[in-house]
């Protein structure tokens, strides 16, 4: 039986792998846990005698098949409650991570099931991230970029945005800048600053950080 913790650092290093590529540095994760080196590097160990991640001197760790799976369930378990409590629940999309994140490690395969079936199996959570199937096949690779890279009169699709900060999301949601949404670049600051307009022709400007953490493709008819 592994512990909550350990689950974490699994689902952060398969975060961290679809994002870039294995094998992720032990500084790459305890930036993305807030935790520090020698901590995650004391976790690393204990996960590679559970045989769930390998272990390469001076590069980093990379999951084994069943570290892999085992973060594919938690990711699932993750993203399922997050869609159930937007959608059934009435939780803004902005409260479910910290929600879920205490949830994911303690429902039962049947509970899983059940709110998938309530839900018609969703293939994305409220946040545009991918939600893995039943049988825990690994993500597809993510062809969205971040919105940081794109320029004055492009225009984009929102694919998803990253769900670690509560009031960035909340000034999104509010912002009407959520997953599916056209958005127009009207302006890129020297300093890093974009402006983007929605469908209504609101105008808001983004820092550089926030544009970062929005991933979008470019519109269909834009694709071919």
């Amino acid at each position: 039986m592994l512990s909550d913790v350990m689950e974490d650092y699994l689902k952060a290093i398969y975060v961290l792998q679809v994002e870039g590529a294995p094998p992720v540095s032990t500084s790459a994760i305890a930036e993305y846990l807030d935790k520090t080196p020698p901590t995650v590097t004391s976790m690393v160990g204990k996960l590679e005698d559970h045989g769930l991640v390998d272990r390469e001197k001076y590069k980093g760790v990379e999951l084994t098949p069943e570290g892999e799976t085992v973060a594919l369930e938690v990711i699932r378990h993750h993203r399922l409650l997050e869609t159930f409590l937007t959608e059934r629940l009435d939780y803004s999309w902005s409260e479910v991570h910290d929600e879920a994140d205490r949830l994911e490690h303690h429902i039962s395969e049947e509970f899983e099931r059940r709110v998938a079936e309530t839900l018609d199996y969703p293939t994305v959570d409220p946040h545009g991230d991918p939600i893995p199937d039943a049988d825990l096949e690994p993500l597809a690779e993510d062809d969205s970029v971040a919105l940081s890279e794109f320029g004055e009169g492009d225009r984009v699709v929102v694919a998803r945005v990253s769900d670690r900060n509560d009031e960035e999301l909340a000034y999104l949601e509010d912002a009407g800048i959520t997953p599916r949404t056209e958005l127009e670049i009207v302006d890129v600051a020297p300093f890093g600053m974009v402006t983007v307009r929605t469908p209504e022709g609101a105008e808001q400007s983004l820092p550089e950080s926030v544009a970062r953490s929005i991933r979008v493709e470019p519109p269909l008819e834009e694709t071919a």
